[in-house]
């Protein structure tokens, strides 16, 4: 079964016990590099342990997104500061080499967006303030950020909101058999936050158990790819129906 959505596509990657798949689709979780492709950058979506993705690319447990071949290690992508709510890292992320097509990826851990400073539950905070009627100089100063780089995030996503809105209202509909409905809010920004919201309570409510608590923000970078904040989203096609 096959839906749309901007810039990526997801697999369904759930593990199978005795029959029955339980479990997310690892590519919502953010736990598997299987499953997520930018549609215009060779970006792939992992976990936030590198240790783990580390290990995972080096055992051949890493896919391409392209083809399906195996992934292998190939350096890495430049050294990047990374902010969280309180203080700073710095991340240097895997790069990765498909042995079957050749194609290079780098791998984006879930927590981060694409050419972003801020991980993604900062921006986050931002977008739902905003949604609430902020302004984005009421938003930097509540989350300690400069005013351009709030102004910067109200920006590009009040300009893809309704495509956002759009296709994260389909995925609800793809993770929630019998989805709530999603009252109007007044404003296209409140709209889109409110589809992704309701996208990452219907993940954890249906997977909690087995995955824990999964931020609406890290599903929604793990499902565009990480990027959210991108100047333009291309509609593609997600494919749920193939086991890993």
């Amino acid at each position: 079964m096959a839906y749309p959505l901007i810039g990526s596509f997801v697999r369904d990657d759930r593990v199978r016990t005795s029959g029955i798949w339980v479990g997310p689709p690892a590519s919502l979780a953010g736990v598997d590099g299987r499953a997520v492709r930018c549609a215009e950058a060779l970006l792939v979506t992992v976990g936030a342990d590198q240790v783990e993705v580390e290990a995972r690319l080096r055992a051949g447990g890493l896919s391409c997104p392209g083809c399906e071949g195996r992934l292998a290690p190939w350096g890495f992508a430049r050294p990047r500061v990374v902010r969280y709510a309180v203080g700073r890292r710095w991340l240097r992320p895997r790069r990765a080499l498909c042995v079957g097509c050749g194609a290079t990826h780098v791998l984006l851990p879930v927590t981060c967006l694409a050419r972003r400073a801020d991980v993604a539950v900062v921006v986050g905070a931002g977008l739902v303030l905003a949604a609430a009627g902020w302004g984005y100089r009421r938003v930097a100063g509540r989350l300690g950020r400069p005013e351009a780089t709030a102004r910067g995030w109200l920006r590009r996503f009040r300009a893809s909101a309704e495509p956002v809105r759009v296709a994260f209202t389909v995925l609800l509909g793809a993770v929630d058999p019998d989805p709530p409905g999603l009252a109007p809010a007044g404003s296209p920004i409140g709209d889109a936050v409110n589809a992704v919201l309701a996208v990452g309570a219907a993940v954890t409510a249906r997977w909690g158990p087995a995955v824990g608590a999964v931020s609406p923000w890290e599903v929604a970078c793990a499902v565009t790819g990480g990027r959210l904040l991108a100047p333009a989203f291309t509609p593609v096609t997600i494919n749920t129906g193939r086991p890993w």
